[in-house]
């Protein structure tokens, strides 16, 4: 039997969406162990790939005890060639597992935008050289030693990067128009914006998403085939 996805989450609207399909009959377990003192997560080597997923918290705050073996587990698995994907927070989390800076209220980025894709990568191919996607953050991250720099965005510098078997995304190619939707109206994320920006971001969802969610599915199939050859 093939190793499971552990994917990782941090609140109950962030799930994995579009990450999800691309796993399609691959087997994947979620779990969430943000305020769990010592969770019990299992070992590198009995696991497929490991999927670390966004949320409202700093990467570096340890209040959060799940946090601090969640970067473990992460630079386990790189050390492991295990394949990794980290998106917004969780590649936050990948980059403080091996070793960057973290640099809280940065720059807010919220909305549909394009970025810069500096480096081919298979991952990042299917979506051409400026696609315009989704962020949400205000976080931002240096790049770990010996990490490929995938993309950037002026505001940004480092919007994604490799290192190794991991790919860390700042933005979310996981979000479909129901993803957003359920986003645009839970109030933890709501409550962020700035009045007629739900509506505004609504109406760049309905333009951009018809191209960006079959180019995202191409490029998450690219993790899943990762998964695959781990067997």
């Amino acid at each position: 039997m093939s190793r499971p996805v552990l994917v990782l989450t941090h609140a109950p609207h962030e799930g994995p969406g579009l990450i999800a399909g691309a796993l399609d009959a691959l087997a994947y377990r979620t779990r969430t162990v943000l305020d769990t003192p010592d969770p019990r997560l299992p070992a590198v080597d009995e696991l497929g790939g490991l999927v670390v997923m966004g949320g409202p918290m700093d990467a570096d705050d340890d209040r959060h005890p799940g946090l601090v073996a969640e970067r473990r587990l992460l630079a386990q698995a790189v050390d492991a060639d295990v394949p990794v994907l980290g998106v917004c927070l969780g590649m936050q989390l990948l980059a403080l597992a091996l070793g960057a800076d973290l640099t809280r209220r940065h720059g807010t980025e919220i909305g549909f935008a394009p970025l810069d894709v500096v480096t081919s990568d298979p991952l990042l191919a299917p979506l051409g050289p400026t696609p315009s996607v989704l962020h949400w953050h205000n976080d931002a991250v240096g790049l770990p030693d010996g990490a490929t720099l995938l993309a950037s965005s002026a505001l940004t510098p480092v919007q994604a990067f490799r290192a190794g078997s991991a790919v860390g995304l700042q933005f979310h190619l996981e979000v479909d128009r129901t993803v957003l939707e359920l986003w645009l109206t839970t109030p933890a994320m709501a409550d962020e914006l700035a009045p007629g920006e739900a509506e505004a971001i609504r109406a760049q969802g309905a333009e951009h998403l018809p191209t960006l969610v079959p180019a995202a599915g191409a490029a998450l199939a690219s993790f899943a085939d990762a998964v695959r050859e781990r067997g």
